[in-house]
Protein backbone atom coordinates (compact mmCIF):
# COMPACT_ATOMS: atom_id res chain seq x y z
CA UNK A 1 0.00 0.00 0.00
CA UNK A 2 1.62 3.79 -0.85
CA UNK A 3 2.13 5.12 2.09
CA UNK A 4 2.96 8.41 0.38
CA UNK A 5 0.71 11.19 1.19
CA UNK A 6 -3.01 12.08 -1.01
CA UNK A 7 -1.64 14.87 -2.82
CA UNK A 8 -4.39 17.46 -4.22
CA UNK A 9 -5.35 16.54 -7.80
CA UNK A 10 -5.11 19.92 -8.78
CA UNK A 11 -2.37 22.48 -9.30
CA UNK A 12 -3.10 26.19 -8.38
CA UNK A 13 -3.44 28.26 -11.46
CA UNK A 14 -5.20 31.55 -9.54
CA UNK A 15 -4.83 33.33 -5.63
CA UNK A 16 -7.02 35.19 -3.77
CA UNK A 17 -5.64 36.92 -0.80
CA UNK A 18 -6.73 36.15 2.73
CA UNK A 19 -7.31 38.39 5.66
CA UNK A 20 -5.01 38.32 8.52
CA UNK A 21 -7.08 40.54 11.30
CA UNK A 22 -5.47 41.41 14.33
CA UNK A 23 -6.80 39.76 17.98
CA UNK A 24 -8.00 43.39 18.50
CA UNK A 25 -9.90 43.65 15.19
CA UNK A 26 -11.56 40.48 15.68
CA UNK A 27 -12.88 41.21 19.23
CA UNK A 28 -14.66 44.33 18.13
CA UNK A 29 -16.20 42.23 15.26
CA UNK A 30 -17.82 39.68 17.37
CA UNK A 31 -18.84 42.87 19.43
CA UNK A 32 -19.88 44.61 16.41
CA UNK A 33 -21.75 41.21 14.92
CA UNK A 34 -23.85 40.63 18.09
CA UNK A 35 -21.28 37.51 18.49
CA UNK A 36 -22.95 36.17 15.82
CA UNK A 37 -20.20 34.52 13.55
CA UNK A 38 -22.80 34.95 10.27
CA UNK A 39 -22.34 39.04 10.84
CA UNK A 40 -18.64 38.75 10.23
CA UNK A 41 -17.14 40.35 7.10
CA UNK A 42 -15.52 37.88 5.02
CA UNK A 43 -12.45 40.40 5.32
CA UNK A 44 -12.48 39.67 9.44
CA UNK A 45 -12.07 36.00 8.94
CA UNK A 46 -8.62 34.44 8.05
CA UNK A 47 -9.58 30.54 7.59
CA UNK A 48 -13.47 30.36 6.69
CA UNK A 49 -15.25 26.64 7.29
CA UNK A 50 -18.14 28.21 7.82
CA UNK A 51 -20.20 26.32 4.90
CA UNK A 52 -19.08 24.25 1.65
CA UNK A 53 -21.97 25.26 0.25
CA UNK A 54 -20.88 27.47 -2.88
CA UNK A 55 -17.27 28.56 -1.12
CA UNK A 56 -15.28 26.30 -3.23
CA UNK A 57 -13.13 26.89 -6.55
CA UNK A 58 -14.18 26.03 -9.90
CA UNK A 59 -12.31 24.55 -12.23
CA UNK A 60 -10.70 26.09 -15.64
CA UNK A 61 -13.16 23.72 -17.59
CA UNK A 62 -16.21 25.33 -15.77
CA UNK A 63 -15.14 28.71 -16.28
CA UNK A 64 -14.27 28.31 -19.61
CA UNK A 65 -17.88 26.72 -19.99
CA UNK A 66 -19.40 29.91 -18.36
CA UNK A 67 -17.88 31.65 -21.25
CA UNK A 68 -20.33 29.84 -23.58
CA UNK A 69 -23.33 30.65 -21.18
CA UNK A 70 -26.55 31.35 -23.23
CA UNK A 71 -28.25 33.82 -21.55
CA UNK A 72 -31.76 33.37 -23.84
CA UNK A 73 -34.90 34.23 -21.19
CA UNK A 74 -36.35 30.92 -22.67
CA UNK A 75 -34.65 27.74 -23.87
CA UNK A 76 -31.37 28.66 -23.35
CA UNK A 77 -28.74 26.42 -24.83
CA UNK A 78 -27.10 26.06 -21.46
CA UNK A 79 -30.17 24.86 -19.94
CA UNK A 80 -30.44 21.72 -22.33
CA UNK A 81 -26.78 21.06 -21.34
CA UNK A 82 -27.15 21.10 -17.82
CA UNK A 83 -31.17 19.28 -18.16
CA UNK A 84 -28.79 16.30 -20.15
CA UNK A 85 -25.97 15.98 -17.46
CA UNK A 86 -28.99 15.76 -14.68
CA UNK A 87 -31.19 13.83 -16.76
CA UNK A 88 -28.07 10.94 -17.26
CA UNK A 89 -26.66 10.89 -13.56
CA UNK A 90 -29.96 10.74 -11.88
CA UNK A 91 -31.97 8.97 -14.44
CA UNK A 92 -34.85 11.82 -13.82
CA UNK A 93 -37.35 12.66 -16.16
CA UNK A 94 -38.27 16.41 -15.16
CA UNK A 95 -35.47 18.68 -14.03
CA UNK A 96 -36.18 22.03 -12.74
CA UNK A 97 -33.64 24.57 -12.27
CA UNK A 98 -33.40 26.54 -9.31
CA UNK A 99 -31.31 29.39 -7.99
CA UNK A 100 -29.85 27.10 -4.67
CA UNK A 101 -31.53 24.14 -2.64
CA UNK A 102 -33.34 25.86 -0.40
CA UNK A 103 -35.73 26.98 -3.52
CA UNK A 104 -36.04 23.48 -4.57
CA UNK A 105 -37.03 22.38 -1.29
CA UNK A 106 -39.63 25.40 -0.60
CA UNK A 107 -40.80 24.43 -4.30
CA UNK A 108 -41.34 20.48 -3.38
CA UNK A 109 -43.16 21.08 0.05
CA UNK A 110 -45.00 23.67 -1.12
CA UNK A 111 -46.52 21.30 -3.91
CA UNK A 112 -46.81 17.94 -2.01
CA UNK A 113 -47.00 19.04 2.19
CA UNK A 114 -49.67 20.09 3.89
CA UNK A 115 -51.05 21.51 7.55
CA UNK A 116 -50.97 18.71 10.37
CA UNK A 117 -48.57 16.50 7.36
CA UNK A 118 -45.61 14.70 8.71
CA UNK A 119 -42.07 14.38 6.54
CA UNK A 120 -39.63 11.77 8.05
CA UNK A 121 -36.39 11.90 7.02
CA UNK A 122 -32.87 10.65 8.65
CA UNK A 123 -32.14 14.16 9.75
CA UNK A 124 -33.52 17.25 8.43
CA UNK A 125 -30.73 20.43 7.98
CA UNK A 126 -31.84 23.55 8.70
CA UNK A 127 -33.72 25.13 5.69
CA UNK A 128 -34.91 21.92 5.48
CA UNK A 129 -36.66 21.53 8.47
CA UNK A 130 -37.81 25.10 8.01
CA UNK A 131 -39.44 24.60 4.92
CA UNK A 132 -41.12 21.74 6.28
CA UNK A 133 -42.44 23.55 9.37
CA UNK A 134 -43.27 26.66 7.50
CA UNK A 135 -45.42 24.64 5.78
CA UNK A 136 -47.10 23.71 9.11
CA UNK A 137 -45.99 20.30 9.40
CA UNK A 138 -44.23 18.08 11.31
CA UNK A 139 -40.45 17.74 10.04
CA UNK A 140 -38.99 13.69 11.98
CA UNK A 141 -35.55 12.76 12.36
CA UNK A 142 -35.36 9.16 12.36
CA UNK A 143 -31.47 8.65 11.87
CA UNK A 144 -30.13 5.41 12.99
CA UNK A 145 -29.59 4.66 16.90
CA UNK A 146 -25.88 5.09 16.07
CA UNK A 147 -25.78 8.24 14.54
CA UNK A 148 -26.54 9.99 17.84
CA UNK A 149 -23.59 8.86 19.21
CA UNK A 150 -20.55 11.00 18.37
CA UNK A 151 -17.85 9.12 20.03
CA UNK A 152 -19.13 5.68 17.75
CA UNK A 153 -17.29 4.20 15.13
CA UNK A 154 -19.56 2.76 12.72
CA UNK A 155 -19.35 3.05 8.88
CA UNK A 156 -23.12 4.21 7.88
CA UNK A 157 -23.88 6.46 10.96
CA UNK A 158 -26.25 8.43 8.58
CA UNK A 159 -28.78 5.39 7.63
CA UNK A 160 -32.10 5.74 8.56
CA UNK A 161 -33.94 3.97 11.26
CA UNK A 162 -35.92 1.38 9.29
CA UNK A 163 -37.68 0.35 12.44
CA UNK A 164 -38.62 3.55 13.10
CA UNK A 165 -39.83 4.35 9.77
CA UNK A 166 -41.97 1.25 9.56
CA UNK A 167 -43.61 2.61 12.72
CA UNK A 168 -43.84 6.45 12.14
CA UNK A 169 -45.86 4.74 8.50
CA UNK A 170 -47.80 2.45 10.31
CA UNK A 171 -49.19 4.79 12.75
CA UNK A 172 -48.92 8.31 10.53
CA UNK A 173 -49.22 6.59 6.89
CA UNK A 174 -52.25 9.06 5.74
CA UNK A 175 -50.40 11.69 6.83
CA UNK A 176 -46.59 11.32 5.23
CA UNK A 177 -46.49 12.87 1.86
CA UNK A 178 -42.70 12.02 1.07
CA UNK A 179 -39.94 10.49 2.91
CA UNK A 180 -36.54 11.77 2.62
CA UNK A 181 -33.12 10.88 3.16
CA UNK A 182 -30.27 12.93 3.25
CA UNK A 183 -27.17 12.09 2.09
CA UNK A 184 -24.45 12.58 3.53
CA UNK A 185 -26.37 13.22 6.57
CA UNK A 186 -24.74 17.32 7.34
CA UNK A 187 -26.75 17.65 10.63
CA UNK A 188 -25.22 14.14 11.98
CA UNK A 189 -21.79 14.82 11.38
CA UNK A 190 -21.70 14.55 7.55
CA UNK A 191 -22.32 11.09 8.38
CA UNK A 192 -22.86 8.26 5.00
CA UNK A 193 -26.01 6.41 4.01
CA UNK A 194 -25.14 2.96 2.58
CA UNK A 195 -26.77 1.74 -0.38
CA UNK A 196 -28.79 -1.15 1.41
CA UNK A 197 -30.35 1.17 4.12
CA UNK A 198 -31.58 3.25 0.75
CA UNK A 199 -32.69 -0.28 -0.35
CA UNK A 200 -34.81 -0.65 2.56
CA UNK A 201 -36.50 2.59 2.66
CA UNK A 202 -37.41 2.36 -0.86
CA UNK A 203 -39.20 -1.23 -0.19
CA UNK A 204 -40.96 0.54 3.00
CA UNK A 205 -42.27 3.35 0.87
CA UNK A 206 -43.47 1.08 -2.11
CA UNK A 207 -45.30 -0.94 1.15
CA UNK A 208 -46.63 2.71 2.28
CA UNK A 209 -47.48 4.10 -1.13
CA UNK A 210 -45.44 6.92 0.00
CA UNK A 211 -42.79 8.84 -2.13
CA UNK A 212 -39.16 8.56 -1.84
CA UNK A 213 -37.19 11.40 -2.14
CA UNK A 214 -33.33 12.27 -1.74
CA UNK A 215 -31.69 15.45 -0.54
CA UNK A 216 -29.01 15.13 -2.53
CA UNK A 217 -26.60 18.32 -1.81
CA UNK A 218 -23.60 15.51 -1.47
CA UNK A 219 -24.52 12.25 -3.37
CA UNK A 220 -20.75 12.14 -4.66
CA UNK A 221 -18.88 12.05 -1.53
CA UNK A 222 -21.85 9.51 -0.32
CA UNK A 223 -21.17 7.26 -3.41
CA UNK A 224 -17.53 7.49 -2.12
CA UNK A 225 -18.18 5.83 1.17
CA UNK A 226 -20.48 3.49 -0.52
CA UNK A 227 -17.36 2.45 -2.52
CA UNK A 228 -14.92 2.25 0.10
CA UNK A 229 -17.12 1.11 2.89
CA UNK A 230 -20.25 -1.53 1.43
CA UNK A 231 -19.27 -4.93 0.43
CA UNK A 232 -19.86 -5.77 -3.43
CA UNK A 233 -19.32 -1.81 -4.39
CA UNK A 234 -15.67 -1.53 -5.04
CA UNK A 235 -15.46 -2.65 -8.10
CA UNK A 236 -17.77 0.12 -9.45
CA UNK A 237 -17.24 3.60 -10.18
CA UNK A 238 -18.81 6.55 -8.11
CA UNK A 239 -20.90 7.60 -11.05
CA UNK A 240 -22.29 4.16 -11.16
CA UNK A 241 -23.04 4.44 -6.99
CA UNK A 242 -24.57 7.24 -7.52
CA UNK A 243 -26.86 6.50 -10.75
CA UNK A 244 -27.96 2.87 -8.55
CA UNK A 245 -28.60 5.39 -5.12
CA UNK A 246 -30.92 8.28 -7.45
CA UNK A 247 -32.50 4.42 -9.03
CA UNK A 248 -34.14 4.01 -5.98
CA UNK A 249 -36.06 7.32 -5.03
CA UNK A 250 -38.38 8.89 -6.97
CA UNK A 251 -37.22 12.66 -7.25
CA UNK A 252 -34.03 14.40 -5.35
CA UNK A 253 -33.34 18.15 -4.11
CA UNK A 254 -30.19 19.28 -4.98
CA UNK A 255 -28.40 22.74 -3.99
CA UNK A 256 -25.17 22.34 -6.52
CA UNK A 257 -23.09 24.21 -4.00
CA UNK A 258 -21.83 21.34 -2.18
CA UNK A 259 -20.96 18.57 -4.73
CA UNK A 260 -22.44 20.29 -8.09
CA UNK A 261 -19.19 22.36 -7.51
CA UNK A 262 -20.68 25.14 -8.43
CA UNK A 263 -21.27 28.54 -6.41
CA UNK A 264 -24.83 29.21 -6.90
CA UNK A 265 -27.51 26.67 -7.85
CA UNK A 266 -29.56 23.92 -7.14
CA UNK A 267 -32.21 21.77 -9.04
CA UNK A 268 -35.53 19.64 -8.38
CA UNK A 269 -35.24 16.35 -10.52
CA UNK A 270 -38.20 13.93 -10.38
CA UNK A 271 -40.58 11.42 -12.67
CA UNK A 272 -43.92 12.65 -11.80
CA UNK A 273 -45.13 15.01 -14.67
CA UNK A 274 -47.96 15.96 -12.61
CA UNK A 275 -46.03 16.72 -9.59
CA UNK A 276 -43.64 18.50 -11.59
CA UNK A 277 -46.02 20.69 -13.90
CA UNK A 278 -47.10 22.18 -10.38
CA UNK A 279 -43.32 23.00 -9.07
CA UNK A 280 -43.12 24.76 -12.70
CA UNK A 281 -45.74 26.42 -12.03
CA UNK A 282 -44.59 28.05 -8.83
CA UNK A 283 -41.10 28.21 -10.79
CA UNK A 284 -42.34 30.69 -12.60
CA UNK A 285 -44.23 32.17 -9.60
CA UNK A 286 -40.55 33.18 -7.04
CA UNK A 287 -37.46 31.73 -9.38
CA UNK A 288 -37.83 32.24 -13.42
CA UNK A 289 -38.65 30.72 -16.73
CA UNK A 290 -38.41 26.76 -16.71
CA UNK A 291 -34.88 27.37 -18.66
CA UNK A 292 -33.24 29.52 -16.74
CA UNK A 293 -34.78 28.81 -13.16
CA UNK A 294 -33.21 32.23 -11.99
CA UNK A 295 -29.97 31.40 -12.97
CA UNK A 296 -28.09 33.10 -15.20
CA UNK A 297 -26.97 30.92 -18.49
CA UNK A 298 -23.61 30.62 -17.82
CA UNK A 299 -24.08 28.90 -13.95
CA UNK A 300 -25.94 26.17 -15.45
CA UNK A 301 -23.04 25.60 -17.45
CA UNK A 302 -20.84 25.45 -14.29
CA UNK A 303 -23.18 23.23 -12.76
CA UNK A 304 -22.90 21.11 -15.81
CA UNK A 305 -19.13 20.54 -15.58
CA UNK A 306 -18.98 20.50 -12.01
CA UNK A 307 -21.18 17.53 -11.74
CA UNK A 308 -18.89 15.49 -14.08
CA UNK A 309 -16.02 16.58 -12.28
CA UNK A 310 -17.36 15.93 -8.56
CA UNK A 311 -17.31 12.04 -9.50
CA UNK A 312 -13.52 11.87 -10.50
CA UNK A 313 -12.04 9.14 -8.14
CA UNK A 314 -8.52 10.98 -7.68
CA UNK A 315 -10.79 14.27 -6.31
CA UNK A 316 -13.06 12.61 -3.80
CA UNK A 317 -10.13 10.08 -2.44
CA UNK A 318 -8.44 13.16 -2.24
CA UNK A 319 -11.53 15.36 -0.87
CA UNK A 320 -12.48 12.66 1.84
CA UNK A 321 -8.17 12.43 2.66
CA UNK A 322 -8.03 16.06 3.18
CA UNK A 323 -11.10 15.99 6.26
CA UNK A 324 -9.53 13.15 7.41
CA UNK A 325 -6.30 14.53 7.92
CA UNK A 326 -8.09 17.51 10.19
CA UNK A 327 -9.90 15.00 12.50
CA UNK A 328 -6.91 13.16 12.84
CA UNK A 329 -4.51 16.28 13.81
CA UNK A 330 -7.28 17.35 16.56
CA UNK A 331 -8.58 13.94 17.67
CA UNK A 332 -4.99 13.52 18.34
CA UNK A 333 -4.98 15.92 20.40
CA UNK A 334 -7.63 15.03 23.00
CA UNK A 335 -10.55 16.89 20.86
CA UNK A 336 -13.52 14.76 20.86
CA UNK A 337 -15.32 14.91 17.41
CA UNK A 338 -17.58 12.71 15.47
CA UNK A 339 -16.61 9.63 14.31
CA UNK A 340 -15.35 8.42 11.91
CA UNK A 341 -14.88 11.69 10.07
CA UNK A 342 -17.35 12.57 7.29
CA UNK A 343 -17.11 13.77 4.01
CA UNK A 344 -17.00 17.50 3.65
CA UNK A 345 -16.20 18.71 7.48
CA UNK A 346 -15.33 17.79 11.00
CA UNK A 347 -17.77 18.29 13.67
CA UNK A 348 -16.40 19.09 16.70
CA UNK A 349 -18.60 17.64 20.12
CA UNK A 350 -18.60 20.81 22.35
CA UNK A 351 -20.74 18.69 24.74
CA UNK A 352 -18.06 16.75 25.73
CA UNK A 353 -15.51 19.24 25.55
CA UNK A 354 -17.46 21.87 27.59
CA UNK A 355 -19.95 19.96 30.03
CA UNK A 356 -20.09 22.99 32.06
CA UNK A 357 -21.82 24.74 30.02
CA UNK A 358 -25.62 23.64 29.98
CA UNK A 359 -27.38 23.59 26.76
CA UNK A 360 -29.59 26.44 27.35
CA UNK A 361 -26.20 28.52 27.29
CA UNK A 362 -25.03 27.04 23.34
CA UNK A 363 -21.68 25.28 24.29
CA UNK A 364 -21.48 24.82 20.55
CA UNK A 365 -21.64 28.68 19.60
CA UNK A 366 -19.56 29.52 22.47
CA UNK A 367 -16.90 27.45 20.93
CA UNK A 368 -17.60 28.52 17.16
CA UNK A 369 -16.66 31.61 18.95
CA UNK A 370 -13.03 31.44 20.26
CA UNK A 371 -12.14 29.31 17.16
CA UNK A 372 -12.50 32.55 15.71
CA UNK A 373 -11.62 34.64 18.25
CA UNK A 374 -8.34 32.73 18.77
CA UNK A 375 -7.69 32.39 15.03
CA UNK A 376 -9.65 33.72 13.13
CA UNK A 377 -11.32 30.62 11.69
CA UNK A 378 -14.71 30.91 11.00
CA UNK A 379 -16.93 27.46 11.61
CA UNK A 380 -21.00 27.20 12.34
CA UNK A 381 -22.36 26.38 14.94
CA UNK A 382 -24.71 23.48 14.53
CA UNK A 383 -26.49 22.21 18.14
CA UNK A 384 -29.38 23.56 20.11
CA UNK A 385 -29.13 27.33 18.42
CA UNK A 386 -29.41 25.84 15.33
CA UNK A 387 -31.50 22.93 15.98
CA UNK A 388 -33.25 23.87 19.81
CA UNK A 389 -36.97 23.79 20.01
CA UNK A 390 -37.88 27.31 21.32
CA UNK A 391 -40.97 27.34 24.03
CA UNK A 392 -43.53 29.52 25.34
CA UNK A 393 -41.52 30.03 28.23
CA UNK A 394 -38.29 31.98 26.95
CA UNK A 395 -36.61 28.10 27.33
CA UNK A 396 -35.33 25.44 24.28
CA UNK A 397 -35.61 21.79 23.77
CA UNK A 398 -32.05 21.24 23.51
CA UNK A 399 -30.31 19.21 20.24
CA UNK A 400 -29.63 15.89 20.45
CA UNK A 401 -26.04 16.72 19.50
CA UNK A 402 -23.97 20.01 20.47
CA UNK A 403 -21.63 19.95 17.53
CA UNK A 404 -19.12 22.58 15.70
CA UNK A 405 -18.88 22.31 12.00
CA UNK A 406 -15.81 23.01 9.87
CA UNK A 407 -17.01 22.57 6.75
CA UNK A 408 -13.97 22.57 4.09
CA UNK A 409 -14.67 24.14 1.04
CA UNK A 410 -13.66 22.76 -2.10
CA UNK A 411 -10.39 22.26 -4.08
CA UNK A 412 -9.67 25.80 -1.87
CA UNK A 413 -7.56 25.50 1.10
CA UNK A 414 -4.11 23.90 1.46
CA UNK A 415 -2.36 21.39 3.68
CA UNK A 416 -0.57 24.60 5.71
CA UNK A 417 -3.91 25.99 5.96
CA UNK A 418 -5.74 22.82 7.69
CA UNK A 419 -2.96 22.21 9.61
CA UNK A 420 -3.26 25.95 11.14
CA UNK A 421 -7.00 25.23 12.10
CA UNK A 422 -5.83 22.33 13.87
CA UNK A 423 -3.92 24.47 16.18
CA UNK A 424 -6.44 26.87 16.69
CA UNK A 425 -8.70 23.63 17.66
CA UNK A 426 -6.18 22.64 20.08
CA UNK A 427 -5.22 26.01 21.26
CA UNK A 428 -8.77 26.61 22.12
CA UNK A 429 -9.37 23.01 23.82
CA UNK A 430 -6.83 23.58 26.29
CA UNK A 431 -8.90 26.69 27.58
CA UNK A 432 -12.09 24.62 27.57
CA UNK A 433 -12.52 25.18 31.09
CA UNK A 434 -12.49 28.72 31.15
CA UNK A 435 -14.83 29.35 28.24
CA UNK A 436 -18.75 30.64 29.42
CA UNK A 437 -22.14 30.25 27.49
CA UNK A 438 -24.10 32.61 25.41
CA UNK A 439 -27.43 34.05 25.81
CA UNK A 440 -29.93 35.24 23.17
CA UNK A 441 -31.02 39.04 23.07
CA UNK A 442 -33.00 39.02 19.55
CA UNK A 443 -34.13 36.15 17.79
CA UNK A 444 -36.26 35.50 14.57
CA UNK A 445 -39.30 32.94 14.38
CA UNK A 446 -37.39 31.16 11.61
CA UNK A 447 -33.79 29.40 11.23
CA UNK A 448 -33.21 31.50 14.33
CA UNK A 449 -29.35 31.16 14.30
CA UNK A 450 -28.35 32.69 11.14
CA UNK A 451 -29.73 36.59 12.12
CA UNK A 452 -29.74 35.88 16.44
CA UNK A 453 -28.30 38.70 18.65
CA UNK A 454 -26.57 37.23 21.44
CA UNK A 455 -24.41 38.36 24.35
CA UNK A 456 -22.17 36.66 26.84
CA UNK A 457 -22.97 34.51 29.95
CA UNK A 458 -20.15 35.35 32.55
CA UNK A 459 -18.91 31.91 33.47
CA UNK A 460 -20.11 29.94 36.70
CA UNK A 461 -23.52 32.63 36.75
CA UNK A 462 -25.47 30.10 35.76
CA UNK A 463 -29.13 31.28 34.79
Amino acid sequence: MDKRPIIEPFRIHTVQAIAMPSRDVREEALRRSHYNLFGLRAGEVTIDLLTDSGTGAMSTRQWAGMMLGDESYAGSSSFFRFEEVVRDLTGFSEVIPTHQGRAAEKILFATLVDDGQVVLNNNHFDTTRANVEYRGAEARDLVAAEGNDPALVAPFKGDMDIDALRSSLEADGDRVPLVMVTVTNNAGGGQPVSMANLRAVRELCDEYSVPFFLDACRFAENAWFIKTREEDYADMTPKQIAQEMFSLADGCTMSAKKDGLANIGGFLALNDERVASECRNLLILTEGFPTYGGLAGYDLEAIAQGLIEVLDEDYLRYRTRSVEYLAEKVASGGVPIVQPPGGHAVFVDARALLPHIPPQEYPAHSLAVEFYREGGVRGIELGSLAFGVPQEDGTDVPAAMELVRLAIPRRMYTQSHIDYVAEVVLDVAARAGSMGGYRIVEQAPWLRHFTARLEPVPVGSGR
